[in-house]
């Protein structure tokens, strides 16, 4: 079985001199799902992991260095994640790999993502602007006494039945830990959503209660989105953290209910 065990995490790697599209490495999203009670059959979202990445090189036909930024989806619905240390390997392999134009190398890291995935990845050049004002309304000031680091209690959440409103709540303290290394990885998340009215501290209480939480990114968001959803029973939801950049790379997993289409603003905040 691939577990983040059995990857290049958390290992001393030499970074590769030569294309080698087998580092990538693929992680079963169903386990994870199945410890949330998510169906992985039948999906109670929609979504994408945004990968955005900095570190972009190859040569052209005649040896000359390019360089780029891309954006890189890979969609929620692929039985595999691609665990994060194995992308930027793979992307550094590119790196003394000659192609005919940039359209061919795009497409060929699109096809090694796709291959790794399990379905189809989109990827194109350059990144989302840059934006220095979180949407919505920040939870971050609020005056609240916090004592829940871990596990995540979504015993905290609960929603006003007697208002329904639509808003977007924020906060940049969402931080959780590498399920093998024991890393930081730290996010901005929103959660945009139509319904009985989210009690503000009990979410901000929620979204620390990962503080010392281990969970891939991507899991994380979808326990946010399975957990919001149960316990305060928004008409539609939709749910997106924005990890800080590490190798190069940062991620965007965003989650929301079937019929939201793409994320309300396609941004990077401004610790990207």
């Amino acid at each position: 079985m691939n577990t983040p065990q059995d990857s290049s995490l958390g290992r001393e790697v030499a970074y590769p001199s030569q294309y080698d599209p087998s580092l990538l490495f693929p992680i079963p999203r169903r386990a994870a799902r199945d410890e949330i009670g998510v169906d992985d059959a039948h999906l109670p979202f929609v979504g994408h992991d945004r990968w955005q990445a900095y570190e972009l090189s190859w040569l052209d036909r005649r040896g000359k260095p390019r360089v780029a930024v891309a954006t890189i989806s890979v969609p929620c619905t692929s039985p595999n994640l691609i665990e994060s240390k194995s992308f930027k390997l793979y992307l550094n392999s590119l790196n003394s790999t000659r192609f005919d134009d940039d359209e061919a190398a795009r497409q060929r890291i699109a096809g090694d993502l796709s291959a790794c995935a399990g379905a189809v990845v989109n990827v194109v050049f350059g990144v989302p602007p840059l934006v220095e004002a979180a949407e919505g309304e920040s939870l971050d000031d609020l005056e609240v006494t916090i004592d829940r680091y871990g596990p995540p209690a979504p015993e905290l959440l609960s929603a006003n039945d007697g208002q329904v409103v639509t808003e977007t709540l924020s906060s940049a303290l969402l931080k959780s830990n590498c399920p093998v290394t024991g890393q930081p990885d730290w996010a901005h998340v929103s959660v945009r959503y139509h319904g009985p009215r989210i009690d503000r501290e009990g979410l901000l209480r929620y979204l620390v209660s990962y503080r010392e939480h281990a969970e891939f990114h991507e899991q994380c968001v979808e326990r946010i989105f399975s957990e919001v959803s149960q316990r305060c029973r928004p008409q539609w939801l939709e749910v997106e953290a924005r990890y800080t950049r590490r190798g190069g790379l940062d991620i965007n997993p965003w989650r929301a209910s079937p019929g939201i289409e793409q994320p309300a603003r396609t941004v990077r905040e401004i610790r990207q």
